[in-house]
């Protein structure tokens, strides 16, 4: 019997479970950092012609430094984590 793999959408598969560990970081920063510099655009610009446009270009440069600033710090973020919760060993780092 051979396992069919899962789809995600029509023909891709989905990714294995060792992606979850660079994939979460990348949606996570790419929301936030999106959000982020939206709301202070606005507070600093207010609805100007072209916000959009203007905000996409901001976002774009603050993933890119948003991303590996989570990679760098996940691990330690984990750990202060840990002296405050109770994580079974399996899903500490």
């Amino acid at each position: 019997m051979q396992n069919k793999p899962v789809m995600m959408i029509g023909n891709i598969p989905k990714l294995p479970a060792r992606a979850m560990a660079w994939v979460l970081p990348l949606l996570l920063s790419g929301l936030m950092s999106g959000t982020i510099s939206m709301i202070n655009l606005w507070k600093n610009l207010g609805w100007i012609d072209g916000f959009f446009a203007k905000w996409f270009s901001v976002w774009l440069f603050s993933w890119m430094i948003a991303y590996p600033t989570v990679l760098l710090f996940l691990p330690l973020v984990r750990r202060i984590c840990a002296l405050f919760i109770d994580v079974p060993p399996s899903h500490s780092s």
